[in-house]
């Protein structure tokens, strides 16, 4: 139950409006659709569980659709945002639709990809509209600077989330599936329609519920140890383990003797492994191996 002022979020005229005395343009450079919809952005945040106790992290609120919809029901809404004009005027939006709430409302004008803290409580929550050419990292990056962040939900292109929430054995799992899968339990969590972004995309997106683990996965190799084997695996994703890690075990017999130790077969190729596995994998690198290098937010894979 909405404890707000009465038409305080943004309809499809709103947007236009503000927009238009912004001046602003959404740009296909940042993947700026801005949600049109009221009841889209009320079913996220539902769909997000979102409580009245949370303190809850947008990442790109935009015009402010979304950001007015968590004001309604969380305790306190950190906005982070990148574009200078939109950072300017959101607070002014927030003050003038949603006085009452404005207190518990923060902004950070800065690259999603280069914060490391931020105003106020620690957040429990995330919840945005991610663009698709930079969802993938800033999520990742993002669940691994804040552990704080028990829930999150992205809307993202719908091919994003298809990989997110990919299984074991999916054409389209790769690496963005098993390292969200280090941090949290993923699943999709419904799709939404193109007519309710302005301008319309010209993909649908999808919702992706990710839940975190009470802790990442059990294993005595470190986070940069599992993602430089999963990286390795996925770089050559056709190849066998026994040669794909061949380079990361420093020799083709080395990487097979790593993956018998894990009780993994050799034969096997990563996309049907489980983030417990390339865990395994990781815990029996040979000790001649080259360093691990540390990608901390997902490839292409």
């Amino acid at each position: 139950m909405s404890t707000t002022e009465p038409d305080a979020l943004l309809g499809p005229a709103d947007v236009r409006e503000l927009a238009a005395t912004l001046g602003v343009r959404p740009t296909k450079q940042r993947g700026q659709n801005f949600v049109i919809d009221a009841n889209t952005v009320r079913r996220i945040v539902r769909t997000a569980e979102v409580r009245p106790d949370d303190v809850v992290v947008e990442i790109g609120p935009g015009l402010g659709s979304l950001t007015l919809a968590l004001l309604e029901v969380a305790d306190r809404v950190v906005a982070v945002e990148i574009d200078d004009v939109l950072a300017a005027a959101l607070p002014a939006t927030v003050a003038a639709r949603m006085p009452s709430r404005a207190d518990r409302f923060a902004l950070v004008h800065s690259d999603a990809m280069l914060v490391r803290e931020l105003p106020g409580p620690a957040p429990t929550a995330l919840v945005a509209n991610l663009p698709y050419n930079v969802a993938v990292p800033v999520l990742l990056t993002v669940l691994d600077r804040f552990p704080s962040i028990e829930r999150t939900l992205v809307m993202v292109q719908a091919e994003v989330a298809d990989r997110l929430a990919a299984r074991p054995g999916n054409k389209v799992y790769g690496v963005p599936s098993v390292k969200a899968n280090w941090y949290t339990d993923v699943k999709r969590a419904g799709s939404i329609g193109r007519k309710v972004f302005w301008p319309a995309p010209n993909v649908d997106s999808g919702l992706v519920s990710l839940v975190r683990r009470s802790r990442p996965v059990a294993t005595t190799a470190g986070k940069e140890e599992v993602f430089a084997v999963v990286d390795a695996a996925f770089a050559q994703r056709r190849k066998t383990l026994r040669a794909a890690l061949a380079g990361w075990a420093g020799s083709a017999p080395a990487a097979e003797a790593a993956l018998l130790a894990a009780g993994v077969s050799p034969q096997a190729r990563g996309e049907s492994l489980t983030i417990e596995e390339f865990a395994a994998v990781a815990e029996h690198k040979p000790p001649t191996a080259g360093t691990a290098t540390d990608p901390e937010t997902g490839s292409a894979g």
